[in-house]
């Protein structure tokens, strides 16, 4: 299926490693100009190499070290692309922790990195995209915005906010044939996963096999998701043949999420 991508532009966050990578490939595969980004030099150059191994030679991967969450790097991504036809927005979470543990230094930080980081990014491209008449946005987010967890409360809010504040932008730019749309994948096999299996070990005291266990058990399908399935989904979004879908969350998740709506 041709997604009608070629030759397009994306920004993709935080996107040297994990769900970030995955999409990151999975646009580049579709004739994709991607910029890219992580916070490691060495591991982003990597990922550069990884990307340009799923293309044809024709697109372009352009690499931006930093952090999402600092405006240097928010500008240097707008300078090695001004005028992007996607964002995917992505960054890493906060650690887990009970609620009753939390201080607001840790609100604080995952607030910046989980909902302003995305705002601020937003704001520098959708504008663009309306007077161009074209526009992708997808904001990578976590199935913790339905259904929140005691040892997540800080990610959760955090998506929850950045989800609220995309709904109310796609109904505004939608006229313009902008798309904003909330990916919230559970257990997919990355190295997010292999870390929160380690943090389950300390604070369970279990093996790491068992908790690896636990997180296949949690999911309805019987198995961790695939990395390349959350990629291929970002790509169908960023393409023009979904502009009649926005303001959506869709569940990436093996069947988990319970509930209707």
């Amino acid at each position: 299926m041709d997604l009608e991508l070629a030759e397009r532009w994306a920004i993709v966050g935080a996107s040297s490693s994990g769900l970030g990578l995955a999409c990151a490939k999975a646009l580049h595969a579709e004739g994709v100009n991607v910029v890219i980004n992580g916070r490691s030099p060495k591991t982003l150059e990597s990922a550069a190499v990884d990307v340009r191994s799923v293309g044809d030679g024709t697109a372009h991967v352009v690499a931006v070290a930093g952090d999402i969450g600092s405006a240097e790097t928010r500008e240097r991504l707008l300078e090695a692309c001004p005028a992007p036809d996607i964002l995917v927005t992505n960054n890493g979470g906060p650690p887990p922790g009970p609620f009753q543990k939390s201080v607001r230094g840790d609100w604080q930080v995952g607030l910046d990195a989980n909902l302003l980081a995305h705002v601020d990014l937003i704001n520098l491209v959708v504008d663009g995209m309306c007077d161009r008449r074209f526009g992708r946005i997808v904001n990578i987010t976590s199935a913790m915005v339905t259904t929140p967890r005691p040892t997540m409360a800080v990610s959760s809010a955090a998506r929850a906010a950045l989800t609220a504040a995309a709904k109310g932008l796609s109904l505004d730019v939608a006229k313009f044939n902008v798309t904003v749309n909330n990916l919230l994948p559970e257990r997919f096999d990355t190295e997010r996963q292999r870390y929160m299996a380690q943090v389950a070990t300390q604070r369970d005291g279990i093996s790491y096999d068992e908790a690896r266990s636990r997180q296949v058990r949690s999911i309805v399908a019987g198995r961790l998701g695939d990395p390349r399935e959350f990629g291929a989904t970002c790509a169908f979004l960023c393409s023009p043949l979904s502009g009649y879908i926005s303001g959506q969350n869709i569940h990436l998740d093996g069947g988990s999420y319970p509930a209707l709506i």
